[in-house]
């Protein structure tokens, strides 16, 4: 039996958007057949674009390549029981009030990170959901990325011993767009702090996910953000202050003693195997992983 899940998939015009959730999972999900949850029962995604531009929302669905129902009536749709799932991956700073309105309606919710642009409103909108009995959650997939289950192989079968340090290097050049022919691989207000962006926003959510299920609970972290380049140009050649870090060098204590350091950067150029890699030291043996 194949059990069709409805998905009301808002904001997801953008690279990250359209890229990774619509055509690299749910897409893919879909051509695959589905998701073989027991020997008689299949789910399948069932998704419906949401967004402001409606232009926009049908070029994206149309990238799928995929005959995708899309809406600008946001409130329509929270409103159809035909789609009980919400996910977000809108602006940061919109978050809040699209999850109010899906919260409200009833809706599971599912989240791009981070959920807030600071504490306060991330742990609103968490006990709004809890409050309203709705499953929720956010985005942690590194977690089931080939590497980190390979990692989890060999720290689970003893490999490592007692795990003493972890040193992380993320990152990789994103064009200021002031040069021809290399137009920025980023949206500009990820370089705005006050739009939300800052890689310290974009980045620490995943480390903190990571660290916490792969070496132990974050207890400490000092960090320091620098903005090192403070002028780019945006997506419609005008240039900009770049007032967001672009590079933050983090260090995390966790539970257990562990040590980890992360660098994590849109301003190096380093040749890696992996868009981050983490070296690992342990009293019986060290190791090099990455996502893949």
């Amino acid at each position: 039996m194949i059990q069709k899940i409805g998905i009301i998939m808002n904001g997801v015009t953008g690279r990250m958007g359209t890229n990774q959730h619509l055509i690299r999972s749910i897409a893919a999900i879909i051509r695959e057949g589905g998701i073989r949850v027991s020997d008689d029962l299949t789910i399948l995604p069932d998704p419906i674009l949401t967004g402001r531009n409606e232009a926009k929302l049908r070029e994206t669905a149309a990238k799928s390549g995929l005959d995708l129902p899309v809406s600008t009536d946001l409130d329509a749709v929270l409103a159809d029981p035909a789609w009980p799932v919400f996910f977000d991956a809108s602006l940061t700073r919109l978050r809040g009030g699209f999850v109010e309105r899906a919260v409200a309606a009833g809706k599971a919710i599912y989240c791009e990170k981070p959920t807030a642009s600071d504490l306060p409103e991330a742990l609103r909108l968490a006990r709004l959901a809890e409050e309203a009995g709705v499953k929720n959650g956010a985005v942690q997939d590194k977690l089931w990325l080939p590497g980190i289950l390979k990692f989890l192989t060999l720290r689970d079968s003893g490999f490592f011993g007692r795990i003493l340090s972890v040193r992380g290097e993320f990152g990789y050049w994103v064009f200021t767009g002031e040069d021809p022919g290399q137009p920025p691989q980023r949206p500009s207000w990820n370089y705005r702090l006050e739009e939300g962006g800052g890689i310290m926003t974009d980045m620490f959510c995943h480390w903190r996910y990571l660290l916490d299920n792969l070496f132990g609970a974050v207890r400490r972290v000092s960090a320091v953000g620098v903005t090192h380049l403070p002028r780019r140009v945006d997506e419609n050649g005008n240039a900009y202050a770049a007032t967001a870090d672009d590079a933050a060098y983090g260090t995390f204590e966790l539970e257990g003693g562990v040590l980890c350091q992360l660098n994590s950067s849109w301003c190096v150029r380093v040749r890696r195997d992996d868009l981050v890699t983490f070296q690992v030291d342990g009293t019986e043996g060290s190791a090099v992983f990455g996502l893949r």
